[in-house]
């Protein structure tokens, strides 16, 4: 299995979060990310946010 690069755009108060959030477990921003990512519930919750984004456009 090779390697891939993820390359995100995202603005500035969210990158502070990211940042505290990471900090407090002593980790990178990057390794943060990558963590939640391949938690178990990643699926679930991710699947979660979906829906109640589509239901807030009025998508379903």
């Amino acid at each position: 299995m090779g390697t891939s690069v993820l390359s995100l755009r995202m603005d500035g108060e969210l990158l502070d979060r990211l940042r505290q959030h990471a900090a407090r477990r002593g980790m990178s921003v990057q390794d943060y990310v990558v963590r939640t990512l391949i938690r178990d519930d990643f699926d679930e919750r991710f699947q979660t946010a979906v829906e109640e984004t589509e239901k807030f456009y009025g998508v379903t």
